[in-house]
């Protein structure tokens, strides 16, 4: 079947689930998309784009943008990395503080909030102008240029972000930040109201599926080594608590976000986006994760 047809036909297929689930309502600009929204967006390695839906609009990446985050500070410490924030599913929610007290101000992975503004502080630390280096990196990476952050949404996740204030202050009497918790907190902020389409998120995440190099300049970003690592968070890790029902439903290395996108990769193949603004219980898009399940289970992609 052509890809293109079976993108057409999955999305057809998910379009009633998008009455399921709840939109996230904890950021208020978040809450006011419609829940109708739903795009997926296919990239393979040679360049071929195949969108449908509303895989062109813009929308809110929200924690999808912790990958790339990571890999900034990843270039910049290697291995080193790993000294501040582990490796281990947490287990537990996204944002929960119980563990990062208990554990001694050491997060369980850099895709939990906690181990997101570690990785945060050593961008802040080790960029001169953090904010231009990420918005260079994931523009080059989709080869679009009019990629941007959204004031209004990183402002509201500012006036309602008291838990990622608190597991920010936690961190601090740990002594695992060297900037302030006001300066990491905004980064984080930012980084999480970049707004990107499907189209955009899959061809950013096409280095990953190319062992590193980008697709489009050349380009290597990482090791293989260091690529086939963040894979593996992402397949371990990137759909919060629910990393272990994902990895059996859909069989990829993925990152979820709030906002309702889904982006993973199939090495040496392609990288795959969606967006359905309702969520599951997991905060994972309920119909996007059936939309990739039924994806890999009918193109006989996976990385199993």
């Amino acid at each position: 079947m052509e890809l293109r047809t079976l993108l057409h036909e999955i999305l057809e297929e998910v379009r009633p689930l998008q009455q399921q689930g709840q939109v996230a309502q904890y950021i208020p600009p978040l809450a006011l998309v419609p829940r109708s929204k739903l795009g997926l967006a296919v990239v393979t390695l040679d360049g071929e784009v195949h969108a449908v839906g509303d895989a062109e609009e813009p929308f809110s990446t929200q924690s999808i943008s912790k990958v790339f985050t990571l890999t900034l500070a990843f270039q910049q410490l290697g291995e080193e990395l790993w000294q501040r924030v582990g490796r281990e599913p947490s287990g537990t929610a996204f944002n929960s503080l119980v563990q990062l007290e208990s554990e001694r101000g050491i997060p369980r992975n850099p895709f939990i909030n906690a181990g997101a503004h570690v990785v945060d502080d050593i961008v802040l630390s080790r960029y001169a102008e953090p904010r231009t280096a990420l918005l260079d990196f994931v523009r080059c990476r989709a080869a679009n240029g009019a990629i941007a952050d959204v004031a209004a949404v990183a402002e509201a996740e500012r006036e309602t972000g008291f838990r990622n204030a608190a597991l920010a202050n936690f961190l601090k009497s740990f002594g695992n930040l060297e900037r302030t918790v006001d300066e990491v907190l905004a980064y984080y902020f930012f980084h999480c109201s970049l707004a990107m389409s499907c189209v955009d998120l899959a061809r950013s995440f096409a280095f990953l599926a190319h062992r590193g190099i980008c697709p489009w300049t050349r380009e290597r970003l990482l090791t293989p080594s260091q690529t086939k690592r963040i894979n593996a968070l992402l397949l371990t890790c990137g759909t919060y608590d629910a990393a272990g029902d994902f990895a059996y439903e859909v069989g990829i290395p993925a990152k979820s976000g709030v906002g309702g996108g889904i982006v993973g990769i199939i090495p040496d193949r392609l990288a795959i986006a969606v967006w359905s603004p309702a969520l599951n219980a997991k905060g994972n898009s309920l119909a996007g994760t059936a939309a990739l399940e039924r994806f890999t289970t009918r193109s006989g992609l996976s990385v199993f």
